[in-house]
C-alpha cells in the first residue's frame, strides 16, 4: 500500500460511497474501486461492504481507516517541518460547531483566519453537539467547540466562556400560575411547574436541566421535545408554552417584543463552553494556530457583547 491508496481509502469510507469519493478525488471510478480490490488482495481481507445505505468498512476496514488516518495526520506534519511551516502555517483545519455556537462564531472566525493564515484552508462543520463529539472522535474533525465536558481521556477540553441560560415565554400568558414582570428572577423551581418546551433527553442543554433539577429535588414539566432552538422559539411565541435557552439564542426576540424573558435563581443556571483537540494524534501547525485564533475570537465575542451573556472564564 502506498499514501495514496490510503488517502482514497478514507474518502470512500467518508463519503460512504465509490461514486462521491471518485467526484471529490477527481478520478475515474473504475480506478478507484481496482485501487480498493488491490488493497484488498494484498492484505487478504475484504475492507468495505456495500450496504442498501451506501458503502461501509467492515471490521478490518475500520481498522485500516482509523490507521490510515493517523498516518495521513502524521505525513502532513512532516510536510509541514520540511516546507518550513511554522512561521506561514498551511493546510486544511476542519473544525466542529453546534449549530447555535457556528452562527455567532463562524463568520468572525473565518474572517480572521483568512486575514492571519491566508494559507490555511478553514472548513466548518455544523451539527448537533453530540454529532460533533462524535466527528471528534472518530476524527473527522481537528477542533471542536461544545458545551459540555467530555470524560474520554482522548480528548483534550479548555474551558474558554461561560453563558447564561433564561427562561422566557410568549407576550401573553401560557399558564394560569402569576409570575412576576419580565426581566424580573425567578425561582427554579417554580419554573419547573411550568408547561415547557425543551430539547429532548439526549441534548446538552436538556440534560443540564435535568442534572439540576434533581440536585434540587424537583421534577421538569416537559409537555413537547424538540431539538431544533428555532421551533421552541416558535412554538413559544404561539403560547403552547415556555422553554429555557442561552440568552444569545432569544436576545433578538425579547428586544422586539416577540418573546418576553426572566433571569433564572435558585440557582442560576450556567453552562460552560469549551475549546477540544484530540490528544491520540499530532497537531499540525495549521491546527495549533486555528485553535489559538479560535480561543481569541471566542473571548473577543464575549468581551464586545456581541455573545450576549457570555462572560470569559479566566486562563
Amino acid at each position: 500500500m502506498d499514501i495514496r491508496q490510503l488517502r482514497y481509502f478514507v474518502a470512500i469510507a467518508e463519503q460512504g460511497s465509490f461514486s462521491r469519493a471518485a467526484a471529490l478525488l477527481h478520478i475515474a471510478q473504475p480506478a478507484l474501486s481496482l485501487h480498493v480490490r488491490n488493497m484488498e488482495f494484498d492484505l487478504g481481507t475484504p475492507l468495505l461492504f456495500r450496504s442498501p445505505k451506501g458503502v461501509v468498512p467492515t471490521e478490518a476496514g475500520e481498522i485500516l481507516l482509523r490507521n490510515a488516518r493517523i498516518i495521513i495526520d502524521q505525513l502532513a506534519i512532516a510536510e509541514e517541518e520540511i516546507r518550513g511551516h511554522d512561521n506561514d502555517p498551511s493546510g486544511e483545519v476542519r473544525l466542529g460547531l453546534p449549530g447555535t455556537i457556528s452562527q455567532i462564531l463562524a463568520v468572525p472566525l473565518i474572517t480572521a483566519a483568512r486575514m492571519r493564515f491566508p494559507k490555511i484552508k478553514l472548513r466548518i462543520a455544523e451539527a448537533m453537539s453530540g454529532f460533533v463529539l462524535e466527528w471528534m472522535l472518530e476524527a473527522r474533525i481537528d477542533l471542536a467547540v461544545l458545551y459540555r465536558e467530555v470524560s474520554d481521556r482522548g480528548i483534550a477540553m479548555v474551558p474558554i466562556l461561560e453563558e447564561e441560560l433564561i427562561f422566557f415565554g410568549p407576550k401573553k400568558p401560557a399558564t394560569d400560575i402569576p409570575l412576576p414582570k419580565a426581566g424580573e428572577i425567578l425561582d427554579y423551581n417554580l419554573i419547573a411547574q411550568l408547561p415547557l418546551i425543551l430539547p429532548g433527553e439526549a441534548h446538552g442543554l436538556r440534560d443540564l436541566l435535568e442534572r439540576q433539577a434533581i440536585a434540587s429535588g424537583i421534577e421538569l414539566n416537559t409537555i413537547i421535545d424538540v431539538d431544533s432552538y428555532s421551533n421552541i422559539k416558535e412554538l413559544v411565541s404561539s403560547g403552547f408554552g415556555y422553554s429555557i435557552l442561552p440568552l444569545n439564542a432569544i436576545a433578538r426576540e425579547v428586544s422586539d417584543g416577540t418573546l418576553t424573558s426572566w433571569a433564572i435563581a435558585k440557582p442560576s443556571i450556567q453552562r460552560s463552553i469549551y475549546l477540544t483537540h484530540s490528544i491520540e494524534r499530532p497537531m499540525t501547525n495549521a491546527v495549533a494556530a486555528i485553535e489559538g485564533l479560535a480561543r481569541e475570537v471566542l473571548r473577543d465575542l464575549a468581551r464586545t457583547g456581541q455573545w450576549a451573556g457570555a462572560t470569559i472564564i479566566p486562563e
